[in-house]
């Protein structure tokens, strides 16, 4: 224990220590919910390196692990190596290069298949559904009153609450209601009442079919 101990706290297994303490603090943040996996994506283009397609919290953490292991592996053999006339200094200088170049080819081609368990698709957002047809799932929907239920694109189903804009809430009486079960169009999501508008939908009427 003494000698790994001194081995992880020497050069220049201590640089790549250092990190790794910084990389398990990170992920036990995640854990208990803290930090997200993805918390540094819009911060730092991995791809620059070739490290592209999982979360840069993930290819960094592979980086810094197999660093780790290639110096420290490397300060063992270089101490039970006693290379005689050559400056230790300079051998541990060049490890911590291979070091680096080793766990950066070593990274690259650890996470080619593990892009595959982060698709590069954009979070579902509720603008998904702007443009959407709906079916009114309420007997009404006026100014403050309504839902419906949406399909995405993806085929999944969402109760989502609608609202008529006051003028089209008049123009209900005239034949242009909204009630159960009938079609609407969802035009536009309000942000701050957290809702769609929706407008009377013809199927008969609409141009792409």
């Amino acid at each position: 224990m003494a000698e790994f101990l001194s081995v992880a706290a020497g050069f220049p297994t201590v640089v790549f220590s250092a990190a790794l303490m910084v990389v398990v603090g990170f992920w036990l943040l995640v854990l208990f919910g803290a930090a997200e996996h993805d918390t540094y994506d819009a911060d730092v283009n991995a791809d620059a390196l070739h490290l592209g397609g999982v979360p840069v919290a993930v290819s960094a953490s592979v980086f810094v692990v197999l660093g780790w292991f290639l110096s420290f592996t490397g300060s063992v053999l270089l101490t039970d190596a006693g290379l005689p006339g050559t400056p230790l200094l300079s051998l541990e200088v060049a490890l911590l290069g291979a070091s680096v170049l080793g766990s950066w080819w070593l990274t690259r081609r650890v996470v080619r298949p593990l892009a595959r368990l982060f698709p590069d698709e954009p979070a579902p957002s509720r603008q998904d559904f702007i443009g959407l047809t709906c079916t009114i799932r309420t007997g009404r929907v006026d100014t403050g009153f309504g839902q419906a239920e949406v399909t995405a694109r993806d085929g999944s189903t969402a109760l989502v609450q609608v609202r008529r804009n006051e003028g089209e809430a008049r123009a209900a009486g005239k034949g242009l209601g909204l009630g159960l079960g009938s079609t609407g169009l969802l035009y536009a999501y309000e942000e701050a009442g957290e809702f769609f508008w929706v407008a009377p939908f013809d199927a008969a009427l609409d141009p792409r079919g």
